[in-house]
């Protein structure tokens, strides 16, 4: 009977085989990417040519050094090993490099970014800044000892001297420049002292100017606050930082020219052009004010004065006798009306009346007075009835008349209820009291 082998025993000899073998142990492949979905850590994919296809794995760090995005469909060369995944008996490359086929990587890179970036509109032309015309402080952010900080000084002291320069000592290559250039360019926006920046570097490779297309430096750019002119490399070198500056120069001496558009020649120049033109105003004005002063001294008002109020003393003596004659028309008017109402007055009989108003007034008051004593007599008698009254209930008077009135504890008792047997009360007499004790309580109806 020939021995059988389980799975398990033979997939184990198989991935034993792929682990030893030296062949599989560093592999250079070159495929298309197939099968991709960005994932948010490890990536797994596939490889295909025209007639095979390999099951692809790229751990969360490779995938996160790698420098560019994997894209469906691209051709890339990887450097990895090949090793059998027991579970599922199927076999894999594990990509520990890659790179984009026929291009660089870091192109390739440069160009995903760009996209990104201008679609984001980080490119926009509505985005630039104008450069001041007369900037006092410029900021330079660059290596201290290039010479691209050499140029600017030089360019900038002969086109514009008195023009202040700060240099930002900067890291431009290798790692952790990107970095330190964002970060001086945040530096800068926090001075409240400089008027405009410039970036940059000499020229070099595309690794050498790497730093420059970095996203955190674009970033940086974009929300500067100053506005920036970049010089980064020579003029055939373009970085991801002259896109998003306000301005590019092609070399460190024409961003120094950019930074200073007007020189001290033409401000001189240009001061005086202005004061031989503010001298010709002068003398046009004074010439014209000359004219009109001497055509008023020949005036005929300066020679015969009085015809400047003549007009104004006939129309004062116009407005006096229609004045006057106004207030003699009032007058009259009001001396008529007043002679009316005089008349009026007379034919009124004023002490026929006063006679009438006083009989009328006697009248009333004997009327008054007979009212006040019928009020004050009944008054009268209803005070003695209610005090008849109120004396008939008067007890003392009632106990004058033989009757007697019983108390207990200095209290009128009313019914044989309130009082029991042993009882010590108070009879009220016409003339004395009397202290007895109760010796029985009989009750009767009434």
């Amino acid at each position: 009977m020939p021995d059988y082998l389980s799975v398990t025993s033979l997939t184990k000899y198989l991935k034993l085989k792929f682990d030893r073998d030296p062949y599989l142990e560093r592999v250079y492949l070159t495929g298309q990417v197939s099968n991709f979905r960005k994932r948010p850590s490890h990536q797994y994919f596939s490889l295909k040519d025209e007639k095979a296809v390999i099951q692809a794995t790229m751990w969360a760090g490779v995938y996160k050094k790698l420098g560019f995005e994997l894209e469906e469909g691209m051709k890339i060369n990887v450097i990895g090993r090949v090793q059998l995944y027991e579970p599922s008996g199927s076999y894999s490359i594990v990509i520990e490099k890659a790179e984009p086929d026929g291009i660089g990587a870091l192109a390739l890179q440069f160009e995903q970014l760009k996209k990104k970036l201008a679609e984001a509109g980080y490119f926009d032309d509505r985005h630039k800044q104008p450069l001041p015309q007369f900037a006092k402080k410029i900021g330079v952010i660059t290596s201290p000892s290039g010479a691209v900080i050499r140029d600017i000084i030089t360019t900038v002291s002969r086109r514009f001297p008195g023009v202040e320069i700060l240099l930002f000592p900067t890291k431009v290559q290798g790692e952790g420049s990107a970095q330190e250039v964002a970060a001086n360019i945040a530096a800068a926006n926090q001075r409240g002292d400089l008027d405009l920046l410039i970036v940059g570097r000499g020229g070099g490779s595309i690794e050498d100017l790497w730093a420059f297309n970095e996203e955190i430096v674009v970033q940086a750019i974009f929300e500067s606050r100053l506005p920036v002119i970049s010089s980064v490399g020579h003029e055939t070198d373009t970085t991801l930082a002259d896109f998003v500056a306000d301005r590019r120069a092609a070399t460190p001496t024409a961003a120094a020219e950019l930074a200073t558009p007007v020189t001290k020649v033409d401000i001189v120049a240009w001061i005086a052009e202005r004061q031989s033109r503010a001298y010709q105003a002068l003398q046009r004005t004074i010439s014209y004010r000359q004219e009109r002063l001497d055509k008023l001294r020949s005036s005929v008002i300066f020679r015969q004065p009085e015809r400047l109020y003549d007009g104004y003393v006939q129309k004062l003596d116009r407005l006096t006798t229609s004045m006057v004659t106004r207030l003699e028309s009032q007058l009259s008017g009001a001396k008529q009306a007043q002679a009316l109402l005089n008349q009026r007055l007379w034919a009124v009989d004023l002490k026929a009346k006063i006679g009438h108003y006083q009989e009328r007034l006697a009248v009333q008051e004997r009327l008054l007075k007979s009212n006040m004593t019928s009020q004050y007599d009944s008054k009268v008698s209803r005070f003695e009835k209610a005090q008849d009254a109120l004396l008939s209930l008067d007890t003392s008077r009632i106990i004058k008349r033989g009757y007697a009135m019983v108390q207990k504890n200095d209290k009128v008792v009313a019914s044989t209820k309130d009082i029991e047997k042993g009882d010590k009360i108070s009879v009220l007499m016409r003339d004395g009291r009397l202290e007895v004790e109760v010796n029985d309580v009989r009750q009767e109806n009434i």
